[in-house]
């Protein structure tokens, strides 16, 4: 029987290395967005909303550039995932059967008696 894992190492790289790039680029965008709007060259945000605008601008600037630019390390990304959904999905299988043998196996023994 294996032994449960939540993280296996390469996983877990692969992930923070993807989250830590999306949240790169975002980063990226906000001060990009902050200067614009403060600059002028971006309109402010009604009222006390300004932050609020700044945010959201930055978060619908680096969706798309995450999509196009992070596409590599989202794959990869992705592998790791589906090779860990795929391992679980045997572990349970594997499990499942060795349930059903002892089971059979205690119903094979209690018509016997």
């Amino acid at each position: 029987m294996g032994v449960f894992r939540p993280f296996e190492t390469e996983e877990w790289i692969e992930m923070l290395r993807y989250t830590l790039m999306r949240l790169g680029v975002f980063v990226g965008c906000l001060v990009v967005v902050w200067g614009a709007v403060y600059s002028g060259l971006a309109p402010r945000g009604l009222g006390d909303s300004n932050g609020l605008w700044v945010v959201l601008l930055a978060l619908l600037i680096s969706a798309p550039i995450s999509f196009v630019v992070l596409r590599k390390e989202r794959d990869r990304a992705s592998i790791q995932v589906a090779q860990r959904v795929d391992r679980m999905k045997a572990n349970l299988d594997a499990n499942r059967n060795q349930e059903d043998v002892a089971d059979d196996t205690a119903r094979a023994q209690g018509q016997t008696s």
